[in-house]
């Protein structure tokens, strides 16, 4: 009997110390522990108490401690694979900006570079920027007055340039000349609907343009392949008018009208003349009377040299003749004044 309850007042005090840690000090004697009730506790293989689970499970020998390890697994491999997920999500976000953003990189380089350009275009003084910018502008500021004075004259082109001296000295090659629509800003002495104003009609109101009376009109008559003609409007004939006693002698060689080109007239229309020329456009047969429908318009301002640029554009005139007739307009004065102001001999 002493060997058996020796063992079992061994485990109860065991038992009791794992219960407690306040009482580990109060322990009773093994003849509390024995007889039948201490034999079923050290024995008895039912139900095991908290402290039994709790030695159990910190031992880590029974089939419970293998299904806490392998849970306690489970957590780490999933946190692990939830750090890999955000690693890759990580990785894919990193990625997605990278390919997003290259090309908005790029564009606003691009768009850096076509702001400097244009800054450079705008500012640049020297350099090809500098040059094409201002062709460009110079270019814009004559469509810009073309078209203003497109929008004045009626007429396009509305600048003529004169080709030949025939209506020298009062219009010269190379000039620029205005021009307007027929029957546009007519002066109340033009009674018809070209708004020309003859020389004849001139002399009795006083009117006068380009250094003499009467208006200066742009004609093509038919059969014309050269450029318009530009001269002065002398006086008005009728269809079948003798107009022999009217014209003046210095402007023709005929002893009648029947010497006289175009006399009598074979339509109505104006005598026109150069005021360089020696005769009649008419009595030269350069043109019958002129028909209104024939006038292209009528001269009205006139801009000297300028009209160089058309005539070397078109190859009408050389550069170096148009220097020359530029510069030699200018030599006779000069020279004159050179004389005059030499002293006497």
């Amino acid at each position: 009997m002493d060997e058996g309850d020796r063992p079992t007042d061994t485990d109860g005090s065991a038992g009791r110390d794992e219960r407690t840690e306040d009482h580990s000090g109060a322990t009773s004697d093994g003849s509390d522990d024995g007889g039948p009730d201490g034999a079923d506790d050290g024995t008895d293989d039912g139900v095991p108490d908290e402290s039994d689970r709790a030695v159990s499970g910190s031992s880590g020998d029974g089939p419970e401690t293998g299904r806490e390890v392998d849970l306690g697994d489970e957590p780490e491999s999933s946190g692990e694979a939830v750090v890999s997920g955000e690693s890759d999500i990580g990785s894919e976000a990193q990625g997605a900006p990278e390919s997003v953003g290259g090309p908005a990189f790029e564009t606003e380089e691009t768009t850096t570079a076509d702001e400097s350009l244009l800054h450079r275009f705008r500012h640049d003084r020297e350099g090809a920027l500098m040059w094409i910018r201002e062709m460009l502008a110079s270019v814009g500021v004559v469509l810009l007055i073309g078209l203003l004075l497109f929008g004045v004259s009626g007429v396009w082109p509305p600048m003529v340039a004169v080709e030949s001296g025939s209506m020298e000295p009062n219009m010269q090659v190379g000039d620029l000349v205005f021009v307007t629509e027929p029957g546009r800003l007519a002066p109340d002495a033009a009674e018809n609907g070209v708004g020309v104003v003859t020389h004849e009609v001139g002399q009795e109101v006083d009117y006068r343009t380009f250094g003499s009376y009467g208006s200066v009109m742009i004609y093509t008559p038919p059969g014309r392949t050269g450029s318009p003609i530009i001269h002065r409007a002398m006086f008005h004939v009728t269809e079948g008018e003798n107009w022999y006693d009217r014209a003046n002698p210095e402007y023709h060689n005929a002893v009648d009208c029947g010497s006289l080109a175009n006399c009598p007239a074979p339509h109505d229309g104006y005598i026109t003349l150069g005021d360089n020329n020696g005769a009649y456009d008419q009595a030269s047969g350069l043109s019958p009377p002129v028909r209104a429908e024939w006038v292209n318009g009528v001269a009205r301002l006139r801009v000297p040299y300028l009209g160089y640029i058309r005539l070397i554009a078109t190859g009408q005139v050389e550069l170096n003749e148009a220097i020359t007739r530029t510069v030699g307009s200018a030599l006779p004065a000069v020279e004159s004044a050179l004389v005059s102001s030499a002293p006497a001999a």
